[in-house]
């Protein structure tokens, strides 16, 4: 099919120690996925953890909020962006057609676009960020059309409709696992009849391995290694999965059916522990994994990742437990990953989502502010906030090169200067809506 462009404790030690380890890891992704200064090449950043390595950004603002820098339409959706090479790269869907956008990262001028028809579905428009690899964007449908084009002009250079070829049972809210690259690999998790879970070639897209019989969830697998064996975690709708990476064959199951196979949130791995996290009654868990299997350290119900998964940082997870009913409450939390006790609670962001860079939580609302705190776990200790879009907002927003990029379901996509740089005299760009009070409200423990 032809494509047409259009251009605490000893716990707690060993947890911190092995947070340190695991955020230093490489996840096997490409060059541009591994943390050079202004590089967010991939889903959660450089180690797929939703952690920068960029320094030096600012949260001072002006009275009126972080200057925008621009915004674009790119049609309703739920991806993130990928930011590499001094591009940015994104999606959108307007009438039931997708479009994969290249623009200029301090511009936001469109460089190319790419764009094929796409049913937009429930909850309309994709929810996979691109990745970045080299001199190739991938892209993935929440119909299954999985994409390889050129960074440069936006070619197709090959293309695999995979609920086609793989027979793929697609769930009701459209496929959203977000491709991760390791060696010459792309794994996904698909819900294939002959393997839910498939490793793709980079270069080609013919099938290297496919395994596993569980239900398709919207979750991500992450790279893990257990003693001397790699292998990839999958948080399927049905299980927590471990696949060696050399040929896909499970090594250990853990049972956890979500309701309705909402299992959304991307695992978190620090050494020798797996955290996950689901909303519909779910909870958390934290797993001790071995070759020969897993066992549930804790579980509990404090941590309901619905919308957007947490960050682990520094032996502390930051995110937002709330349930998958409508007008239910939502919680920004502080849990202590070694014994799964909240340290701290505040409400006033919805179902908002989060990164971490410089010891600071870059988070966005669900309503769309943008908020920077703190990564303490001694309470929540806001630094500035300030409104940067209307709409729903559950998408993560990235940090990269002293800029914030922030987006709507309904499809603006926002670009903010916090690089701390005073801006030219002339120029005519203006800042974000700030807001005085930057109390936390509705705070619980």
């Amino acid at each position: 099919m032809r494509i047409p462009s259009t251009f605490t404790g000893a716990l707690s030690a060993s947890l911190l120690a092995a947070t340190a380890l695991a955020a230093a890891a490489p996840t096997g992704a490409g060059p541009d996925a591994q943390g050079r200064a202004g590089e967010w090449a991939q889903w959660r950043g450089p180690n797929r953890d939703g952690i920068s390595t960029e320094t030096g950004w600012s949260y001072r603002w002006p009275a009126n909020g972080p200057r925008k820098l621009w915004s674009r339409s790119i049609g309703s959706g739920y991806a993130a962006v990928a930011v590499s090479g001094g591009r940015v790269f994104a999606m959108g869907n307007r009438k039931n057609v997708d479009t994969v956008w290249c623009l200029d990262a301090a511009t936001g001028q469109v460089i190319w676009k790419h764009a094929y028809a796409c049913k937009a579905g429930t909850w309309k428009g994709p929810r996979v960020a691109p990745l970045v690899d080299g001199e190739r964007v991938y892209t993935f449908s929440r119909d299954g059309r999985l994409l390889c084009l050129a960074v440069a002009t936006g070619r197709v250079i090959w293309f695999r409709d995979l609920r086609k070829a793989l027979a793929l049972r697609i769930p009701r809210h459209g496929l959203a696992c977000h491709p991760l690259l390791v060696d010459n690999m792309l794994i996904l998790e698909v819900g294939a009849r002959d393997g839910s879970v498939v490793a793709l070639d980079k270069l080609t897209g013919r099938v290297i391995w496919q395994a596993g019989r569980e239900a398709c969830g919207y979750s991500s697998p992450v790279l893990c290694t257990i003693g001397r064996q790699r292998c990839v975690i999958v948080f399927t709708g049905s299980a927590v999965v471990a696949h060696r990476l050399s040929d896909g064959k499970p090594m250990w199951r853990v049972p956890w059916k979500t309701p309705y196979e909402c299992s959304i949130a991307t695992p978190i791995v620090a050494g020798d522990k797996v955290f996950v996290s689901a909303a519909y009654d779910m909870g958390c868990a934290l797993l001790e994994v071995s070759p020969g299997g897993a066992k549930t350290v804790w579980r509990n119900k404090r941590m309901s990742n619905h919308l957007s998964g947490c960050v682990l940082w520094k032996g502390h997870l930051y995110g937002f437990d709330g349930s998958e009913k409508k007008n239910s409450k939502a919680f920004l939390k502080c849990m202590d990953l070694a014994t799964g006790k909240v340290l701290w609670s505040v409400g006033g962001m919805g179902k908002g989502s989060l990164m971490v860079a410089d010891g600071k939580l870059i988070i966005l609302s669900e309503s769309g502010e943008l908020c920077i705190a703190e990564a303490s776990p001694q309470g929540y200790r806001p630094l500035a906030r300030a409104r940067v879009l209307s709409g729903t907002c559950w998408t993560m927003p990235v940090l990269a090169g002293g800029r914030i990029y922030c987006r709507s379901y309904e499809g603006t996509l926002v670009c903010v200067d916090v690089s701390g740089r005073r801006p030219a005299a002339s120029s005519n760009e203006q800042p974000a809506r700030s807001r005085a009070d930057i109390k936390p409200k509705g705070t619980e423990q």
